[in-house]
């Protein structure tokens, strides 16, 4: 090591920091399991021409996407059921979410079960969300510097959005 180096350790993580949800939400809420969705998802459902139910079917999908390599398949009717809607209402928010290039349905069958639940490629959502992120950020990073130079001008902290 040179003496013009100083090793960088990461900072320690306590057990406190690993469970700010559990804070949010209580240690009972969040033993049922979490889903990861972007944020950006949320914040760009105008931008994506998302209705409220095509949203809530894409999360309760998402919320089937255990690992990246494995498509995730819940069936019609279970997502029917916790939207409080019939199957053929689900159907045509996924015909919608596919016309969009959202999603992709693969059909799966069992040679003795014969037809299973599709699953469904979020790729199209994915490579969309990639697309519209720097816009995203460019609007965050205008706030950002809009708010410094507010801070600045006036000597008031502002709360961030």
């Amino acid at each position: 090591m040179t003496d013009n180096v100083v090793p960088i350790k990461p900072p320690a993580i306590s057990k406190e920091d690993g469970r700010q949800a559990d804070r949010k939400w209580s240690p009972l809420v969040m033993k049922q399991g979490y889903t990861i969705v972007p944020v950006l998802l949320l914040h760009a459902q105008k931008r994506l021409g998302l209705s409220p139910p095509q949203l809530n079917v894409l999360l309760q999908i998402a919320s089937h996407w255990w690992k990246a390599a494995q498509l995730p398949y819940p069936s019609k009717q279970l997502i029917a059921n916790r939207m409080s809607c019939t199957p053929r209402q689900v159907q045509r928010h996924l015909t919608a979410l596919e016309n969009a290039g959202l999603i992709k349905r693969i059909v799966r069958k069992n040679t003795r079960q014969g037809q299973l639940s599709n699953e469904y490629s979020l790729a199209g959502l994915v490579k969309k969300l990639k697309e519209i992120a720097p816009e995203f950020e460019a609007e965050a990073e205008a706030r950002r510097q809009n708010r410094a130079a507010l801070e600045k001008r006036g000597g008031v902290k502002l709360r961030k959005a």
